[in-house]
């Protein structure tokens, strides 16, 4: 389950975001939300690294996005679909974040990062040594057309939410691009700080939305290699890359190759691996893990199953309403219909243990709510008394029947009453409005294999008189009618971070809600969450922004928006050890593909 492919490029920038108050000028070596950097300026490399690790080789992986094709080099335009993982080996950014600590980036193409105490700038010094891959030197030049590119109305309107509180970038110095904010904002430095830059040659005479199949002219460690365009694509590693010996590039960049195959649904891949065409996959089916990743390889050796243990947040995987539409605008109707859905069948007899239910949107975080609102809680969240749900000053709100208790009947009696109050009765076995209009669901998705996740609440809901019908199509035709929100229903696995910001104006913001392609598919409208997104924004300490995400959380999570699903703690890989080697120590916060492909070697390669 994927995000979208645009969201996937934006949570590679906003892993990097974070700031710090105040520094002595060109002395900070890195930035910190709360001020508490781990690595020391000097530093040699990660602690989750193999500094020794051997490069070559060739890792051949497969694309968990849900994607068949792709159609464009550039992963930045709204139209279209971009290899996967193109933007997190071809592009870099001023600073860049580790894996084994929250809030904090170091200097990447930036070697020195200043912020006055008034928090209205930030100032980046580039590497003198820094280049692109045609050769050429990355210059605060690129970062300032960087920038203005991407606020430009020819990228996904995600990002213009994102930055809309940097005011402009200024080219101080060939070396030097400072970036100018509209208020003091904790987030915004290693905001700035954690775009993709690309050089400004790049499509060249262009508008940006026709750079479509030029090559992307980046900093990074990778280059496009072969390509069977549409299907598979190799980066191979850039013989003249600048940054190999920076201590935050030691040990990761491994593979001399990199080979990204694309099968056309789970199934496929899961064949794809068996049938030893590439190296490595990550399980996100239960069912497949635990009954079907079994076959000759396995029994061989050539594969072996691994069980990561990792401290992430959950994220809010969930399916979505459009609440655009009609039928989804009374809350108790959404509330309803969440009633139906069943957790504890589903982890009983599909997901065998594995899963967990997801909870409001910043599960295992400092960030969850729980029980009641705290006194700093309700000091934010009493002056939108009239214009929240009155629920929201009771308990937290809590995923129907994810309890370990069999109470669906008391929750389909509650929901059928919920209904009936927001004027829709049962005539005829058919949930109907005073219309005589009957509710019915469309489910929309680009995988015929959901229809076993959804029979248990298909059930359910026919039981109020609820038709929910699912409706699987191309990926292709799937993205277009995400980006114009042209559905009833989605399911969406969002990211979770543990300094929620400026991201949740794109995910949770009104002016986001009328923007075609932007993150706000939901269409929630309300004051009261933009109130609360600008308080998570500005606090300037972890006390304020606790109790601001927390209020944030209960206000969506009692909009009754999204109906929750579930997240795994751990993350289930297969393998071949005969072909990978990965490090002793495993990082904290980490997803798996990012960490196979930046910090895994190949054997063959210990033998060069």
């Amino acid at each position: 389950m994927v995000y979208t492919l645009k969201r996937s490029v934006l949570r590679w920038v906003l892993v990097l975001i974070s700031s710090l108050l105040a520094a002595p000028a060109w002395a900070a070596h890195a930035y910190s939300l709360w001020g508490d950097i781990k690595y020391p300026a000097g530093f040699t490399h990660f602690d989750y690294v193999n500094p020794k690790a051997p490069k070559g080789g060739e890792l051949v992986a497969v694309s968990n996005l849900r994607v068949s094709t792709f159609d464009k080099y550039n992963p930045f335009t709204i139209k279209g679909t971009s290899p996967a993982y193109l933007s997190d080996l071809m592009f870099e950014s001023l600073l860049t974040g580790s894996m084994d600590e929250l809030g904090t980036a170091y200097g990447l193409l930036a070697e020195d990062v200043d912020v006055p105490v008034d928090g209205l700038s930030a100032t980046f010094k580039i590497r003198s040594n820094a280049r692109f891959h045609d050769g050429k030197p990355v210059l605060a030049d690129d970062v300032k057309y960087t920038f203005d590119t991407l606020t430009s109305k020819f990228v996904s309107p995600a990002y213009r939410s994102l930055l809309e509180d940097v005011e402009r970038a200024e080219v101080v110095s060939p070396l030097v691009v400072k970036f100018h904010f509209k208020r003091k904002n904790r987030e915004l430095p290693l905001t700035v700080g954690g775009l993709p830059i690309f050089s400004h040659e790049w499509g060249k005479g262009k508008t940006f939305d026709k750079v479509i199949t030029d090559t992307p002219i980046g900093s990074g460690r990778y280059k496009i290699g072969p390509v069977n365009y549409g299907k598979d694509i190799t980066y191979v590693r850039d013989s003249k890359y600048w940054g190999d010996v920076l201590n935050v590039n030691v040990g990761s960049g491994n593979f001399e190759r990199i080979t990204i195959k694309i099968y056309k649904d789970n199934v496929a891949r899961l064949e794809g691996l068996k049938a030893g065409e590439f190296d490595f996959m990550q399980f996100y089916s239960a069912g497949d893990w635990s009954r079907r990743a079994t076959g000759k390889r396995f029994d061989s050796g050539d594969l072996t199953k691994g069980v990561f243990k990792h401290s992430l947040p959950s994220g809010f995987q969930s399916y979505v309403f459009n609440t655009r539409l009609p039928k989804f605008q009374d809350v108790r109707v959404r509330q309803a219909i969440g009633l139906a859905h069943d957790f504890n069948w589903m982890s009983r007899l599909l997901f065998y243990g594995i899963y967990k239910p997801v909870n409001g949107l910043f599960g295992n975080t400092d960030c969850a709510a729980s029980g009641l609102p705290s006194a700093e809680e309700l000091a934010l969240l009493e002056p939108l008394r009239s214009q929240i749900p009155s629920a929201v000053f009771g308990p937290m709100a809590m995923q129907p029947n994810a309890d370990g208790k069999d109470n669906l009947r008391a929750n389909l009696v509650k929901a059928r009453d919920l209904l009936a109050q927001a004027g829709w009765t049962v005539q005829g076995g058919v949930l109907r409005n005073a219309k005589g209009e009957a509710l019915e669901i469309e489910y929309l998705d680009s995988q015929e294999s959901k229809s076993a996740t959804l029979a248990s609440w298909q059930r359910n809901l026919a039981k109020l008189g609820i038709a929910l019908k699912l409706r699987a199509v191309d990926f292709a035709l799937y993205q277009q009618r995400l980006q114009k929100f042209d559905f009833d229903m989605v399911s969406l696995a969002f990211g979770g971070t543990n300094n929620p910001g400026a991201e949740y104006a794109d995910m949770f913001g009104s002016k986001a809600a009328d923007i075609e392609d932007s993150g706000n598919y939901a269409g929630l409208k309300s004051k009261a969450v933009d109130t609360l997104i600008d308080s998570m924004v500005t606090s300037q300490t972890k006390a304020e922004l606790i109790p601001a995400c927390r209020a944030f959380e209960r206000v969506v999570s009692h909009s009754h928006t999204m109906v929750p699903q579930w997240y795994s703690g751990q993350h289930n890989l297969a393998y071949n050890p005969r072909k990978l080697a990965k490090p002793t120590i495993e990082p904290k916060y980490y997803k798996a593909d990012s960490w196979l492909l930046n910090n895994w070697w190949a054997q063959s390669a210990n033998t060069k």
